[in-house]
């Protein structure tokens, strides 16, 4: 599993960049068009352009993507990832290049959590027993693809197959019984859970219960009637959405930090104006792992009610 990450990190990391930014231009780039990170992504283009700032919003596969497009040193200057990449790639850190993009990367700010969903088959009573078992995980440098084999590793499950496919297309497979299971991480209610299944289709979601898996995750509860094939509520993961920059000294480095200021003061507006979900960050929330940008830091020195969060002890890393 090592050896075929290592690899795709490196094709990823060699992609060239394209573009130029000005002073006060920064391309932000988050995930797919549906889904909430591309959402957070628009709400906070809006908020920088009452600040004169130009944020355009690019869609991506997901995390290791858009950590591959901001350490690129082009137009993509800003990303929404989820916590555990970081993890992920700094276990790989003996490869100079990936080393190098681990030690230069940076917390603008943690954002909300998300669920690991894990629909399969009723049968499957807990996340152990898809050992041996064919589950979809999102495609390649997608978030999901990333947290499933990393809790597959924790939890000691090898599975017959591991299909890189979307959530879509999982979906399908496990109707049509080709598969066992489908795992996606994303922040409930997840709007394809609630469209394209039903009670009829005699699936649920599996709850997680390995100690190991929660060493490194974070333990929550999707709630009952969240979907309405979900009766009763389910155990599971959680992981952190982070908005994360590549440490430089250029131009954009005052400009990010004039962005990170108005998201603090903007935050009433975000959270009325913007998605659902603003109204559950905690830009103050410590995330072990990660050290904030010191040109963030810099731009909340007295601003009312921002805490400018203590660079990472590096004793205390995962």
């Amino acid at each position: 599993m090592r050896q075929a990450a290592t690899h795709a990190l490196l094709i990823l990391f060699c992609v060239s960049a394209v573009g130029v930014a000005s002073a006060t231009d920064l391309g932000l780039i988050t995930a797919g068009e549906s889904g909430t990170y591309y959402q957070f992504g628009h709400d906070l283009r809006r908020l920088a352009k009452r600040g004169g700032i130009e944020l355009r919003v690019h869609p991506s596969r997901g995390s290791v993507d858009n950590i591959s497009a901001v350490s690129q040193g082009g137009d993509v200057k800003l990303g929404i990832v989820q916590a555990d990449v970081l993890y992920f790639i700094a276990a790989l850190s003996s490869d100079p290049a990936i080393a190098r993009i681990v030690s230069n990367l940076r917390m603008v700010f943690p954002l909300f959590n998300e669920e690991v969903h894990v629909i399969g088959r009723p049968g499957i009573r807990d996340f152990d027993e898809l050992a041996g078992k064919r589950i979809a995980i999102g495609y390649e440098g997608s978030g999901t693809n990333l947290t499933a084999r990393l809790l597959f590793q924790l939890a000691g499950i090898v599975p017959a197959e591991a299909l890189p496919v979307d959530l879509g297309e999982g979906l399908a497979q496990l109707k049509a019984g080709r598969i066992d299971a489908v795992v996606y991480v994303a922040g409930y209610p997840v709007r394809v859970l609630s469209d394209q299944l039903t009670s009829a289709d005699g699936l649920a979601l599996i709850p997680i219960t390995n100690k190991s898996v929660f060493e490194v995750y974070g333990e929550t509860q999707i709630p009952p009637n969240i979907y309405n094939w979900q009766k009763m509520p389910v155990r599971t993961a959680t992981v952190k959405a982070v908005l994360v920059a590549f440490a430089s000294r250029g131009p954009e480095c005052e400009t990010i930090g004039r962005l990170a200021r108005q998201i603090v003061t903007g935050m009433d507006w975000l959270t009325r104006r913007g998605h659902p979900r603003w109204g559950l960050v905690d830009l103050d929330a410590p995330l072990q792992g990660w050290q904030q940008y010191d040109c963030v830091r810099k731009h909340l020195v007295g601003v009312p009610g921002a805490v400018s969060l203590p660079p990472r002890d590096e004793s205390r890393r995962r």
